[in-house]
C-alpha cells in the first residue's frame, strides 16, 4: 500500500474512483447515503478547482483503497463555511476520509490526518484545521447494533468537539424517497 498527496489537475484523473469510492464506503453506517455517481463527479470537481486543495489517496498497487480530501474553507460551500462566519479564513476544511473495510485498522487513517494537516501547514497561513461528522439519533432504525462513533480515534488525533458549530447538508439515505437535512457537528484542531 503507498499512500499520495495530489493536488490541482493531478486530481481529476482519479475523480471518478473516488467518486466510486464515497458511494460504497457512505452507503454504511452513520451516513446510510444512496449516491449518485454524477452528483458524485461533479461534486468532487471543487478539489482540482480549488489551487491549495489536496486529497490523499491511499493505492495497493493501482488501485484506490481509500482517500482523504482537504480545502480551504474559504473554498468550500456556503453551507459548510457559514458557522465559522469571519473566522473562515484561517481555517483549512478536511472534507472526508474513505477507506474500504478491508483496509481499515492498519494506520492509514492516521497517515490521512497527518498528511492533511502538513498540507495545511504548508502555506504557512492556516491556524486551524476542521472537520464535521453526521448526528444521527441513537433511535435510528439503522443504526447497528454495537456501533462505536470515530470520536475516540479523532480526539487522539488532537481534534475537539464543538457542539455549538453545526451545519446541515441534504442526502437521500437509504431508506428515503427524498433528500432530507442531516445535522453535521465540527471537530476542530490548532495547526
Amino acid at each position: 500500500m503507498r499512500v499520495e498527496t495530489l493536488t490541482g489537475t493531478a486530481i481529476t484523473p482519479h475523480l471518478p474512483a473516488l467518486a466510486r469510492l464515497r458511494i460504497t464506503v457512505f452507503r454504511d453506517w452513520p451516513y446510510i447515503y444512496n449516491g449518485d455517481a454524477a452528483y458524485e463527479e461533479n461534486y468532487l470537481k471543487i478539489y482540482a478547482q480549488s489551487a491549495r486543495a489536496a486529497i490523499i489517496f491511499a493505492f495497493d498497487e493501482d488501485t484506490i483503497i481509500g482517500a482523504s480530501t482537504c480545502l480551504p474553507l474559504s473554498d468550500e460551500t456556503e453551507n459548510i463555511r457559514a458557522p465559522f462566519a469571519e473566522n473562515g479564513a484561517r481555517i483549512f476544511y478536511f472534507g472526508e476520509s474513505v477507506l474500504l473495510k478491508a483496509y481499515r485498522g492498519h494506520g492509514l487513517g492516521v497517515k490521512f490526518f497527518a498528511a492533511r494537516e502538513a498540507h495545511a501547514r504548508s502555506f504557512g497561513t492556516y491556524e486551524t484545521a476542521a472537520f464535521c461528522a453526521v448526528q444521527r439519533p441513537d433511535n435510528h432504525p439503522l443504526r447497528p447494533p454495537g456501533f462505536v462513533p470515530l470520536d475516540v480515534f479523532w480526539t487522539r488525533r488532537g481534534y475537539t468537539k464543538q457542539p455549538h458549530l453545526q451545519c446541515k447538508i441534504s442526502w437521500l439515505d437509504l431508506n428515503e424517497t427524498e433528500e432530507t437535512e442531516k445535522p453535521l457537528i465540527f471537530w476542530t484542531k490548532p495547526l
